[in-house]
């Protein structure tokens, strides 16, 4: 698969070229450049983001749970309509032969005086998509927009006869249009008679009114255009073409987009992402700190970029090479430095694909609370009536003073996120058999231990609502046993470990989006567990950190388990023990590798090494990862209660993982040594630069996995 557009950030000294020929260049005269075999690779995808030879999953838009039935039912028909008509056929949009309209009537809130207009607010993602792919935009280039734009409109939209409210940040008034510039996408009006206007803090005269459209050349902006409700359906298209238009300028388009990889369909390339990220948010399905985050980055890039025009305009009018505007070509390098990491998070953000792989780098504000003032510890029991039988048992399996030899302290609570809340380091929660509902999120910032007395099906903890996250970790040393974990309706997943240890042991977890999420220098052993249900991944496995998974069952997943590989350069691969396991019954892969292209040179480097038969090796030279078949043979016969397969069945799996990820680990190596090179280091630390990403893989069970026991996925 062809590396995604604008992800690769260039080298340095690329980066300061491109830097200094976009200060030259005038904003039309931006350069595309991609070759052009990547520009037929692209050719052959559908325009949507999903794995390999997965068909994209539009999501759905905002009429509502009860429209889903007839919204899958409407994109499998738009899907075989797409397939067969071209970007500039318009044959099949907006037929004018049915009487009446097909749209709904908005009716102004607390407002008599105006008309109604109509409702274009509640279009759905599948609707925008079909009106961007097949009739605004189809393939054409960022540059050619304005055109396609303007031809649009001018195939759809009534030139005059229609009213439309005319609406600002201070007024609103009703004008009548009486001609269109589509070149200018730009309405010619006059008001209505009679004159209707309403306005904030102040008032506007006709003559004011009249005055102010004098200035303006009687020419309107079609985006602060709402058109006037008609029951007729003659002006629906009108309504829906000026929605579109304004839309798209709202949320879609960028003022950079123009000098961004101009030969590149720009509908791939950035509305069908940015459409997607959009609807998303709406029915909130990003996690609201990565939204926050967009934002910022998003309004921080159109900030730089205003600033790196003025330099450019200003450098464009000066032919002098004096030490002044040296000076300012070395400041417009170094803003379009900065303009272009902006762009590749937002892109990280935007890229549906991209954003489920590498999710979102969430710090966790809670801070530790530490060791209790009286540097006491307390042992907390959860109960939602505590009977004196239950109490009995308690005191002589956990809580007797001879098992821990000293005095125990102890506080009850009804639910565990009182409890959560209650600790300090050193504390212990015994959760005793119940269904609990918990409608916040536990998080656990200090060492805590969280046990289930009794069966993990017998203590249940269940999510309740709609939120980012159930269970957070942050500790060092969190343990969490007999416990089952029920989330629903969530926008991340069951657990997440952001930093310390958390050893998960004994428990069930029952998702629906992600399972666990292994983030950045954070450790997880996870054993004897059953995991199933996650939309997302059972497990994902973030650069940097250390995941052991001994004995667990991953099933009925997207993925059973995914890897991602190097985000940025300075993450080091994550350190991964997979043992005894059994993944199966998932949609896709059984393990997925996530990881960036590698220049030519680094690839045939990294796979002359890797020739033969591969070992994760440390650095002491230890072979730790070999994969045979008396491995597998004792493992098998740990795992009969999920049933036998075929022993060259696993152990294949086994050791094309071990193979492929020992092959990732020695690119890392090729291209570090290749970065120190152009340093002018000529000898790298091989003990640093080799350290595999499998400590162990042994013994694991891949059976029924829909795509198979492991797949690559390259961006």
């Amino acid at each position: 698969m062809e590396q995604e557009p604008g992800l690769a950030v260039p080298p340095r000294g690329e980066a300061e070229a491109e830097a200094a020929e976009a200060l030259a260049a005038p904003p039309e005269e931006a350069d595309g450049g991609r070759p052009e075999e990547e520009l037929e690779a692209e050719e052959g995808k559908e325009g949507g983001e999903g794995w390999e030879g997965e068909p994209p999953q539009p999501a759905l838009g905002v009429g509502g749970s009860e429209r889903r039935e007839d919204a899958d039912a409407m994109s499998l028909d738009e899907g075989s309509e797409s397939a067969d008509s071209g970007g500039g056929s318009y044959s099949d949009y907006g037929d004018c032969d049915k009487p009446g309209t097909a749209l709904q009537r908005l009716v102004p809130e607390g407002n008599v005086l105006f008309p109604d207009t109509f409702q274009t607010n509640n279009i759905l993602f599948y609707e925008r998509f079909k009106a961007y792919q097949d009739y605004m935009l189809a393939d054409c280039k960022a540059s050619e927009v304005k055109e396609f734009t303007a031809e649009y409109l001018e195939k759809v939209l009534e030139p005059s006869g229609w009213q439309a409210v005319w609406r600002t940040n201070v007024f609103e008034v009703l004008v009548e249009v009486v001609d269109v510039e589509y070149s200018a996408q730009k309405a010619v009006v006059q008001l209505s008679n009679p004159f209707l206007c309403e306005t904030e803090g102040g008032t506007f005269t006709l003559e004011c009114m009249q005055e102010l459209l004098a200035l303006k050349g009687h020419q309107l902006p079609l985006q602060e255009l709402w058109v006037v409700f008609d029951e007729s359906g003659e002006f629906d298209q009108t309504a829906l073409a000026i929605e579109h238009v304004r839309f798209f300028y709202e949320h879609i388009w960028r003022s950079w987009d123009e000098e961004d990889d101009d030969d590149f369909d720009y509908f791939v390339r950035c509305v069908e992402p940015r459409l997607r990220l959009h609807y998303d948010i709406l029915e909130d399905r990003v996690p609201s700190a990565l939204v926050a985050d967009y934002h910022s980055l998003l309004s921080q890039c159109e900030e730089l970029y205003r600033m790196f025009l003025d330099l450019r305009n200003s450098l464009s009018g000066s032919d002098s090479d004096s030490e002044a505007e040296n000076v300012s070509v070395v400041e417009g390098v170094k803003l379009y430095d900065r303009i272009e990491h902006l762009k590749q998070k937002l892109k990280l953000i935007e890229n549906p694909l991209l954003r489920y792989v590498f999710g979102y780098q969430k710090h966790a504000r809670l801070q530790a609370k530490g060791i209790r003032p009286a540097g006491t510890t307390i042992t907390h029991v959860v109960s939602a009536t505590m009977m004196s039988n239950l109490l009995a048992c308690l005191l002589r399996d956990k809580l007797s003073p001879a098992s821990c030899n000293e005095e125990i302290e102890i506080q009850f609570h009804s639910d565990p996120l009182s409890a959560v809340n209650a600790c300090y380091e050193g504390d212990r929660i015994i959760v005793c058999p119940g269904h609990y509902l918990v409608e916040g999120t536990l998080y656990i910032a200090d060492s805590v231990e969280l046990e289930g007395y009794g069966l993990p099906d017998d203590v249940v903890i269940e999510k309740r609502g709609k939120g980012d996250a159930f269970v957070e970790c942050t500790g060092a040393d969190v343990k969490i046993s007999s416990l089952k974990l029920i989330q629903h309706d969530a926008v991340e997943g069951i657990l997440s470990i952001h930093q310390g240890r958390t050893t998960l042991e004994n428990c069930v977890l029952q998702c629906e989006t992600t399972g666990v999420a292994v983030r950045t220098s954070a450790e997880l052993l996870m054993k004897n567990s059953d995991l199933y249900g996650a939309k997302g991944a059972g497990v994902e496995i973030y650069p940097g950190s250390t995941c052991t998974l001994m004995v667990n069952g991953i099933h009925h997943c997207k993925e059973g388990i995914l890897i991602k590989d190097f985000l940025e350069k300075h993450y080091e691969i994550p350190k991964i023990t997979l043992v005894n396991n059994v993944i199966h019954n998932n949609e896709g892969y059984g393990v997925v590798l996530v990881k960036p292209t590698v220049p030519s040179d680094a690839t045939e480097g990294a796979l002359a090494n890797s020739e033969g038969k591969i070992m994760d090796v440390q650095s002491s030279g230890e072979a730790v990862s070999t994969v045979g078949e008396e491995l597998h043979e004792q493992a098998s016969g740990e795992l009969d209660p999920y049933g036998r397969t075929d022993a060259s069945e696993h152990t294949e799996g086994n050791s094309k993982i071990a193979n492929e990820l020992s092959a990732a680990s020695l690119k890392k190596k090729q291209l570090c040594k290749k970065r120190l090179s152009n340093l002018g280091i000529t000898e790298a630390d091989d003990d640093l630069m080799s350290q595999e990403m499998f400590v162990s893989i042994m013994g694991n069970q891949f059976r029924r996995n829909g795509k198979g026991s492991f797949g690559t996925f390259l961006y």
